[in-house]
């Protein structure tokens, strides 16, 4: 069984910011340990947007203190490159063409209204924490996902 963490980040990186995070990131899940316990753990990049952090838990449990260390790892990130990866404030979603595009909660709720977000509209689900449901549950239609319960259509 995997389990799985979605970082979504306040902006797009860029393709340098990316690759630094990449590094930092498979340079920590390489010594990423629960109790003394090697955790089966990869860190992916996903749309330039998302970190995505998974561990299979057949090899080793993820605990409360690896949960801690990877928090502290994503912490200094944020502050070498200037980005918040801890704002839920934002939402993904992409648009008719597929493209995607972030934008505030606000933001989204007037493209809502507007009727640019639709039923169909694709949206990221980041509150997935099993790897059974990532990725096929990570991206759906906005009126399979949590967003269809706060920004009514």
């Amino acid at each position: 069984m995997k389990k799985v963490w979605i970082y979504q980040a306040s902006r797009f990186f860029t393709e340098a910011e990316e690759a630094k995070a990449l590094a930092v990131l498979q340079d920590f899940v390489r010594s990423w340990t629960a109790h003394g316990d090697q955790l089966a753990g990869t860190a992916t990049i996903y749309h330039h947007l998302f970190i995505v952090l998974e561990v299979d838990e057949s090899v080793a449990n993820a605990s409360g203190c690896s949960i801690d260390k990877s928090v502290r790892t994503l912490k200094a990130l944020e502050q070498e490159l200037q980005i918040d990866l801890f704002d839920r404030l934002n939402v993904a979603y992409r648009d008719e063409a597929g493209d995607l595009h972030l934008v505030s909660r606000n933001a989204f709720a007037d493209l809502v209204k507007s009727g640019m977000v639709n039923q169909e509209t694709v949206v990221f689900n980041n509150a997935i924490v099993s790897g059974e449901e990532f990725p096929e549950k990570w991206e759906l239609p906005f009126r399979d996902s949590w967003h269809a319960k706060v920004f009514v259509i």
